[in-house]
């Protein structure tokens, strides 16, 4: 995954999982977020790819990773809002919400389109910042 942080609070996440990407610069980009120490949402309209299966050192590397960032994460990270049409497949990520909100300590939130999670993403920063919505 990439983030482009260019609308900080606001920061997209890309998922890719070519053979060339470099997860270590996804760790320090995720990294350079946290260390700003201001409250942000992270957004997508791309998921990763289902078939994709980390291997053993990747999902060791991403629970220390983790255990590292715990803190940071779950006051930081406001959510993790997903952008998906399909009701069917919101429905899917809704399920899967609670397990994700154990791993990375912060909650998904699914919108049906990019009008939406902004919507969304402004009220989780206006309630956090007690400012206006983004």
């Amino acid at each position: 995954m990439s983030f482009d942080s260019t609308n900080f609070p606001l920061v997209w996440v890309t998922f890719e999982q070519g053979p060339e990407h470099d997860h270590d610069k996804d760790f320090q980009a995720f990294e350079a977020n946290l260390s700003r120490g201001e409250p942000f949402v992270l957004l997508t309209d791309s998921t990763p790819d289902e078939d994709h299966e980390h291997s053993q050192e990747e999902k060791k590397r991403n629970a220390l990773w983790m255990k590292k960032h715990k803190a940071e994460l779950r006051h930081l990270v406001l959510a993790m809002i997903v952008i998906e049409p399909s009701a069917a497949k919101r429905l899917a990520f809704k399920a899967f919400g609670v397990a994700f909100v154990k791993f990375w300590g912060f909650p998904m939130r699914i919108a049906s389109s990019r009008e939406e999670a902004m919507e969304i993403a402004g009220t989780l920063l206006s309630v956090r910042t007690g400012s206006a919505a983004v």
